[in-house]
């Protein structure tokens, strides 16, 4: 049991875990935000030019029963949302980390010349081509 707990400490304390822990945490709190960004906003502005509120649409089934396909609806235009939302994060993101490269690339300075006589690529400082020997300027 003991070797059982060790291992268990060994995995939670990795940093993906908590990465990961940190990650669920931000996206229970952005799906709310989804939520209510389509149940209070999107649905009226769409119940107003279509006349149907969606989280009131029903298929009504035998006595009380009915199936709550408004309900389905909104899980669609959430997931919907939400998608778009990643998918919006995702290109900005790579879009930043492609920026940054090419402003690395700007920065870095060379290491290395060509030799003028042998064509051979060699050290920045070298006095000596390590090739054909022969002496740099």
């Amino acid at each position: 049991m003991k070797k059982f707990m060790e291992e268990f400490k060994a995995f939670i304390s990795r940093g993906n875990v908590m990465d990961m822990a940190v990650g669920i945490i931000i996206g229970g709190a952005f799906t709310a935000i989804v939520n209510s960004l389509v149940e209070d906003i999107i649905n009226p502005i769409l119940g107003a030019f279509g006349g149907v509120d969606f989280s009131n649409v029903k298929i009504p089934l035998r006595g009380d029963a009915a199936i709550g396909i408004g309900s389905f609806i909104n899980a669609i235009i959430n997931f919907l949302i939400m998608a778009l939302v990643i998918f919006s994060i995702v290109k900005a993101m790579n879009k930043a980390a492609e920026m940054a490269k090419k402003d690395e690339k700007k920065e870095e300075k060379p290491t290395t010349k060509m030799c003028p006589y042998c064509k051979t690529e060699i050290a920045l400082d070298a006095t000596r081509c390590p090739h054909c020997t022969s002496e740099l300027k």
